[in-house]
């Protein structure tokens, strides 16, 4: 059985309808799986994991919902897992919603600026989102010519991860990961990216999308560059600074704006440097280059 979710609201019923009229507003139709797997860690380990999917093949990257403010997205999200999942989308209203074990719902929704936003499964007291269900929404200026990564962050402890799986809970005062990722990849892996990992030139323009769908705070640096602050959801206020290191907090989203200045390969990494490791080994974490010509 699929469930439609349109708009909850008579006015933002109505907002949708008036959107719908203008050409601008481009209506984007796009499906998420919800996938059961394991995820290989940057030593191999397996982790038990689960990801929202462009099919229902398990991939541990989850998908990216991409689109220009002012669009309408039109959303298939399906079940195919043998348990009931939710989703949501955080500071959305009216968009908490079940799915029963290989079932579908259908939901619309739409922004009107820029910026990241993160859909993910509050279910299970938000147990599933820590194991993997969590995605990012990019909403892209329509005129900007800008280059755009992604960086979805998120850390792991193997122990809590097969718990979970099992249905049992955790405590999370005992909290130490093992592997810290962006896009599900660690260094040496993540710079092979081509989402994930700048590549530019000098005197570009480029905008870096970063949401943290894990529990820890990671605070991002970089060398050779002072970034913009383009969008935050935790920090509205300090949007238009400039400067090399960002706190993203858990389940926030910061849009970054850099235009280099000089060429060369900078190194961008969490300040916690425990989070630039994997299984207790350095450099395996979130640790990736800037090459800029």
């Amino acid at each position: 059985m699929t469930k439609f979710i349109l708009a909850k609201s008579p006015v933002l019923f109505a907002f949708l309808f008036f959107c719908a009229l203008h050409s601008h507003a481009a209506t984007i139709e796009d499906t998420l799986y919800i996938n059961r797997g394991n995820m290989l860690a940057v030593d191999s380990t397996s982790i038990p994991y689960f990801a929202f999917n462009t099919s229902s093949t398990f991939n541990k990257e989850n998908k990216r919902l991409i689109m220009n403010a002012g669009d309408i997205m039109m959303l298939t999200v399906i079940n195919t897992d043998t348990v009931e999942h939710g989703f949501d989308i955080k500071g959305y209203p009216n968009m908490d919603t079940l799915i029963s074990m290989q079932d579908t719902v259908s939901l619309t929704f739409t922004y009107q600026n820029p910026g990241a936003h993160i859909f993910y499964d509050p279910s299970f007291s938000e147990g599933y989102r820590y194991m993997g269900l969590a995605g990012m929404i990019v909403v892209k200026d329509p005129t900007s010519t800008a280059s755009n990564f992604y960086w979805n962050m998120k850390e792991h402890q193997v122990a809590f991860n097969e718990a979970l799986n099992q249905g049992s809970s955790v405590n999370w005062n005992n909290y130490y990961p093992d592997y810290f990722t962006i896009n599900g990849k660690s260094n040496p892996h993540i710079n092979n990216d081509t989402n994930a990992r700048v590549i530019g030139s000098v005197g570009d323009t480029i905008h870096i999308y970063m949401v943290n769908t894990g529990q820890s705070l990671h605070s991002i640096h970089f060398h050779g560059y002072h970034l913009r602050i383009m969008s935050s959801t935790k920090f509205p206020n300090h949007v238009g600074r400039s400067k090399d290191t960002f706190p993203v907090y858990s389940m926030e989203a910061v849009v970054l704006e850099l235009v280099p200045d000089q060429p060369g390969e900078y190194p961008v990494h969490d300040h916690n440097l425990v989070a630039v490791s994997g299984g207790n080994i350095y450099p395996n974490g979130m640790f990736l280059t800037l090459l800029i010509d």
